[in-house]
């Protein structure tokens, strides 16, 4: 019998009033689940919190337990209100530090733009243990401590660290998805779909239902890390929607 691939877990705290406010919208969840499935991660869980110490500290404690990896954005720039690295400092129980590498950087980077200010210096702060991830976009550098990557909130400087971060965390097979539509109501295909799911192992499929141009439909997206695998149950699905009578859309509608 052959062991079950190891699934790789992270999960993403999204930091900030302004997000909760709705002053912000967040652009982080999305470009950070595409990546981590490129690395072969599965993005499980998303929470948004308050630039509340409290709130994130728990977070903190609790995802970064039950999953391989954690991420953070927002919160690690030069105001008071950045309190992200105090936050995780508290939860991890260390001391926070100036990272000597990121001061360097922070001094060299401002060197022409009005020098190494106390509030610039902030973004030099880390949890005592930490590494930097490294940001070419801005000065201030992102920080990794054990699974945690604490990241900056905007998203070109988050896609920077990540482009850092490509090809450095351990994971399994990226997964893969192809998506078929269909004008059927999702009731009268709920069978088809878990019966297709069932008996195709490794495979998993995704109903998105809709309302559109007076009539129902759904678009059904599956997912395997393995390429023949998702064609076969991608066909017997198209089969079974065939079979009463339903013409498919390939690629969605």
């Amino acid at each position: 019998m052959t062991m079950p691939e190891r699934i790789w877990t992270a999960a993403l705290v999204v930091i900030g009033d302004e997000i909760l406010s709705g002053r912000t919208q967040d652009k982080n969840i999305a470009q950070i689940a595409s990546w981590l499935n490129v690395q072969g991660i599965r993005l499980k869980e998303v929470r948004v919190v308050a630039d509340d110490q409290g709130a994130i500290v728990e977070s903190v404690n609790i995802l970064r337990t039950r999953n391989d990896y954690l991420f953070t954005t927002g919160g690690i720039g030069p105001t008071h209100d950045d309190i992200t690295v105090d936050a995780i400092a508290a939860a991890l129980g260390v001391e926070v530090i100036i990272h000597p590498r990121a001061r360097a950087v922070l001094e060299k980077y401002y060197e022409s733009r009005g020098g190494l200010t106390d509030a610039r210096l902030r973004m030099a702060r880390v949890p005592d243990g930490a590494d930097l991830i490294e940001n070419r976009m801005s000065g201030a550098p992102g920080i990794k401590h054990g699974n945690i990557f604490i990241m900056a909130g905007v998203p070109h400087i988050t896609a920077g660290m990540l482009e850092s971060l490509t090809g450095t965390l351990e994971g399994g097979l990226p997964l893969l998805s192809k998506q078929i539509g269909c004008w059927v109501a999702e009731s009268e295909v709920a069978d088809l779909l878990r019966v297709t799911e069932k008996t195709h192992e490794g495979c998993q499929i995704g109903s998105y239902p809709f309302f559109r141009e007076g009539r129902v439909g759904a678009n059904f997206v599956v997912r395997s890390t393995n390429q023949a695998t998702l064609d076969v149950c991608i066909d017997a699905l198209k089969a079974g929607l065939g079979e009463i009578g339903r013409e498919v859309v390939d690629g969605g509608i």
